[in-house]
């Protein structure tokens, strides 16, 4: 069954170049101008990704975002013409899985979007569920629960998170990191890695300063704690 996208951008023209190409690549498409539209929209027709733009009248697409990771796991990408490396960092740590600058290709678009729904597939892994501490994560669900209580995990921090619990105590550089969680898509962009773990650690941890989870190996990377 083709995935179906929310595009969101205030511009019209934006739209008309983005659509036709990705109807022609598989995906089924809805629109939004404006971000409570799009808010709208996705909570009526719960599309498998949303590409953002950051740049949007009556609501902000930083405020859309976290709208969004608020009721659901589908993808976010961001879509934004600013090219501050803050700006980026912010955008990913309000939970959006990748960000685009503008212009971008159509190909590099349905590049990125393809990545982030394999993610949110998790690859189709065997029904495995693990025990980690006060944690336990499904596999065959992408879902986290804290002492029986739901976290909700965007998909790219639900496979940082995996990547590191399946192997507690194993130190990843942050580009192994990249290449086993992220796939391809950072491989020059190193501190996206960073904002990630930052976000996993705030919504696992009870004490996100003083991690028990995962922990930073300064000079190299982060490990799941092996005593959890």
């Amino acid at each position: 069954m083709p995935h179906t996208l929310l595009l969101v951008d205030d511009e019209e023209k934006v739209l008309e170049f983005m659509e036709p190409f990705l109807r022609q690549e598989g995906f089924q498409i809805i629109t939004a101008a404006n971000g409570r539209e799009a808010l709208q929209k996705a909570k009526e027709q719960r599309p498998s990704l949303v590409v953002l733009d950051w740049m949007l009248p009556e609501m902000s697409g930083i405020d859309v975002c976290r709208e969004l990771r608020k009721t659901g796991n589908m993808g976010i990408i961001m879509v934004t013409a600013r090219t501050d490396e803050t700006d980026k960092i912010i955008g990913l740590e309000l939970g959006a899985d990748d960000y685009l600058t503008k212009p971008f290709s159509l190909r590099e678009l349905v590049a990125r979007i393809r990545s982030v729904l394999r993610r949110l597939e998790g690859h189709g892994e065997a029904s495995v569920e693990m025990i980690r501490g006060e944690l336990t994560i499904s596999e065959a669900q992408l879902r986290v629960w804290k002492r029986g209580e739901e976290i909700t995990l965007t998909p790219t921090e639900y496979r940082l998170l995996l990547t590191l619990a399946a192997k507690p105590g194993i130190v990843y550089s942050r580009l192994q990191l990249l290449q086993a969680a992220l796939e391809d898509d950072y491989l020059n962009d190193e501190r996206t890695v960073d904002a990630h773990i930052s976000r996993v650690r705030k919504k696992i941890e009870d004490d996100p300063a003083n991690p028990v989870y995962i922990q930073t190996v300064y000079g190299f990377g982060y490990r799941f704690g092996d005593r959890t």
